[in-house]
């Protein structure tokens, strides 16, 4: 059986109106140049899309409207979890009767469950729904790891397909690769790793720069998949940088700010976030025009 999701995938930003609601035109005009980019797919609701601060109303209507603006164009991957196993759930139906292509399932954050009950959240999920899960792993910002033992031991349930690496452990993420099933995807949720865990055999990224640079950042991944590894090495360590500067501050921050100076939407985040730091500004401006140049190239 194929891997069903091979390539780069972009997490999507929100765009916010300097009021705070959620930027329509802006997100259509985000989507659009992502697909013209050529990019695998698009990742909705994630933590870079603010989830944390989107009304249940919002994070609804942007999964509907998601599948509805792309039209198959891409694949869309929508963020249904949550610490609440209920309302994963509930989100997970939404994405499913909305057509999406999979869904993408965080480890529960803040009440930090042991691995079994990982297990058996993750077990409820599959159980409520065939739509395709993606398992979303990251210790910092959950303060909980899902272990290769606990992994594989989920994979009873046909509908978990795949996992979203961002435990920024190589040792861990080689494990996984090795014991899981041929079919099995792993990508990358760190931009800055990704050409490590495509050498370790993994399949692709759910990237954060690729908002601003969707066309290099996917054909440097095609590149490693193709075969072309010297050409995949020199794009990635051109779009390094790009990837340092947008964890300058907590993401999405930087990235949005990024967006913002190349006229796509706003800066606005929603609080807790704010804006980022003089420094950070600085920095961003410094490097506008060599992330311009990237696209062009």
């Amino acid at each position: 059986m194929a891997k069903l999701f091979r390539g780069t995938y972009t997490a999507v930003i929100t765009p916010f109106t300097p009021s705070n609601e959620i930027d329509w035109v802006a997100f259509e005009k985000i989507v659009e140049q992502q697909i013209a980019g050529g990019i695998t797919g698009l990742v909705f609701v994630g933590t870079t899309g603010e989830s944390p601060t989107l009304s249940h109303d919002e994070h609804r209507e942007i999964l509907r409207w998601s599948v509805q603006v792309v039209n198959q164009r891409c694949q869309v991957i929508h963020g249904t979890g949550s610490n609440n196993t209920r309302e994963t759930i509930e989100f997970a139906e939404v994405a499913s009767e909305a057509g999406a292509d999979a869904q993408l399932v965080i480890n529960p954050y803040y009440n930090k469950p042991t691995q079994e009950g990982l297990y058996r959240h993750f077990s409820a999920v599959a159980h409520a729904t065939d739509l395709p899960i993606i398992i979303y792993n990251i210790k910092g910002r959950t303060a909980v790891n899902l272990e290769t033992e606990t992994l594989l031991r989920l994979l009873i349930h046909k509908s978990i397909v795949g996992v979203k690496e961002a435990s920024g452990d190589l040792a861990q993420i080689m494990d996984v690769i090795r014991h899981t099933p041929e079919d099995f995807c792993v990508l990358s949720g760190d931009d800055a790793l990704t050409l490590p865990i495509l050498a370790c055999g993994g399949d692709g990224v759910i990237s954060v720069v690729s908002n601003c640079v969707p066309g290099s950042f996917r054909s440097c991944v095609q590149n490693y998949l193709d075969g072309n590894l010297v050409a995949a090495q020199k794009q990635f360590y051109s779009l390094l940088p790009l990837m340092q500067l947008s964890m300058m501050e907590t993401n999405p921050i930087p990235i949005k700010a990024i967006m913002h100076h190349l006229e796509y939407c706003s800066s606005q985040v929603r609080l807790p976030l704010c804006e980022p730091t003089e420094a950070t500004q600085q920095a961003i401006e410094e490097a506008l025009n060599s992330i311009q140049q990237m696209e062009l190239n």
